[in-house]
């Protein structure tokens, strides 16, 4: 689950570009499927949105959320191509993008009616 927040007038506009692109550094990072992408996005007003000094009005916080035992290289490699591919694609500066990669143990993984250390992948 990939969580996206940011001003509503800059994050409306490039919702459907910025989920394609999250969603191809998935697929080439971690190998996700094409058709696992889960994306919420958080268009926020402005007095609901505090980030910090020095960035612009594009500051975008990506949250995502995925199954343990990731290697860290795989992680590493997704938040590299997530700050390179947002600005190419979006024009937004890394330095306007904080990106945050939580992971939760299989069996505190709720889909598809059972836990995630019930899944049997690719199906």
């Amino acid at each position: 689950m990939i969580r996206i927040y940011g001003l509503k007038e800059k994050l409306n506009p490039i919702k459907a570009k910025l989920s394609n692109v999250i969603n191809l550094c998935m697929i080439d990072a971690l190998s996700f499927p094409n058709g696992k992408r889960v994306h919420v996005f958080f268009p926020l007003e402005a007095e609901n949105f505090f980030y910090p000094e020095g960035s612009s009005e594009d500051y975008t916080v990506i949250e995502i959320t995925i199954m343990e035992g990731r290697e860290i290289s795989a992680r590493k490699a997704l938040v590299y191509l997530l700050f390179t591919r947002i600005e190419t694609e979006l024009g937004i500066q890394p330095a306007d993008i904080e990106i945050s990669i939580a992971q939760a143990p299989a069996h505190d993984w709720g889909t598809r009616g059972m836990t995630g250390d019930q899944l049997k992948l690719g199906k």
